[in-house]
């Protein structure tokens, strides 16, 4: 099978930067490969949660709170985050057009200014991930907790709920043609259509790090076992931004990360990592590489709330800032449509 791509019609970018990056793409190794022969293992019917469940941990961006997350059946489409210390605020929906900021982290916010959830990207991954169409995400804070697991805890919190099919068909969505958006440091994302009638999502991701993490490349079908497995990899952080935060991240909401510890979070240095990696693979361990295709990536995809999203994309070198303007263009140029 060939795993090598070429750019689609451009909508965002320089096209001889992307073709640049193509190159190193393509030229990259393929570490890990994990695909499935037909049926990804998802419901075909529209889903939600049989009952609450509730997550609670330290406080990301306080670092001695603790903060809980509870998930509940929603009756509306989609999903939504309700802030019930603000009784008077609705609740907001998932979805690019709500995303406030993503220059560190995924921000959702709409109506007050108050009315906001950091760092939604390892939280709204599930939708995709777990095959989950309708739920509410309800917290008091606009803090979300971190864990030691990363996002494998809510995962099995949910599984122990359930997951329940709704009397209607799963709504899913592909591209109309290959797209490709460029960003500004040598990264690009391509989005490619779904073969008919083929309900699945194809991920080929790259990063490439002048840090101990180095390059690394995986290549898989979504299916529920695949998600929770990636679900395990923890967001990592340079040694110097470590440093940054605990010495004055308490006066900066940009890098007040103060929930960081290393356990919770993969810290990278130069030539050695700052804690136990997870996913070793020969002499690489492909923590960073999961986590970001299978919590951050991931999320961006399930801010496009018409449906699931089924066909491939490709990224190389991407961050939240390309995958929501991705997202919203997508959008803008109508290069969404629904799969029969």
């Amino acid at each position: 099978m060939a795993f090598k791509y070429s750019e689609g019609r451009m909508l965002l970018g320089d096209i001889d930067s992307v073709r640049e990056a193509y190159k190193k793409f393509n030229d990259q190794e393929i570490d890990l490969t994990e695909l499935c022969e037909g049926d990804s293992g998802y419901s075909k019917k529209r889903t939600t949660i049989a009952g609450p469940c509730s997550v609670t941990g330290t406080g990301t961006f306080t670092g001695r709170a603790q903060r809980t997350l509870t998930f509940e059946p929603s009756d509306e489409p989609g999903w939504w985050i309700k802030r019930s210390d603000l009784t008077e605020q609705l609740m907001t929906p998932v979805s690019v057009r709500n995303v406030w900021t993503s220059a560190r982290n995924i921000v959702l916010r709409s109506g007050n200014p108050h009315n906001y959830l950091r760092m939604v990207e390892h939280i709204v991954a599930l939708r995709l991930g777990m095959g989950i169409d309708d739920m509410i995400i309800s917290t008091d804070s606009g803090d979300p907790p971190l864990f030691d697991c990363s996002s494998l805890g809510m995962v099995e919190t949910i599984e122990q709920v359930g997951i329940v099919e709704l009397d209607e068909p799963a709504s899913y969505v592909t591209v109309k043609e290959p797209v490709t958006f460029g960003g500004t440091r040598g990264d690009f994302l391509t989005f490619i259509p779904a073969e008919p009638s083929e309900y699945k999502l194809r991920i080929d991701c790259a990063i490439d790090f002048s840090s101990i993490i180095g390059q690394q490349r995986i290549a898989f079908d979504l299916t529920p076992g695949v998600f929770k497995k990636g679900s395990f990899a923890r967001t990592n952080a340079s040694f110097l931004k470590m440093l940054l935060v605990k010495a004055i991240g308490w006066s900066m909401a940009d890098t007040r990360h103060l929930g960081y510890t290393r356990e919770n979070i993969l810290i990278h240095g130069k030539n050695k990592f700052y804690g136990e990696p997870r996913f070793i693979v020969g002499e690489k361990a492909l923590e960073p590489v999961w986590h970001r295709a299978v919590l951050d990536l991931l999320a961006a995809v399930a801010l496009l709330d018409m449906g699931r999203f089924c066909g491939t994309i490709v990224s190389y070198r991407a961050g939240h800032t390309l995958d929501c303007r991705a997202a919203g263009l997508l959008y803008l140029h109508k290069i969404l449509q629904h799969m029969e």
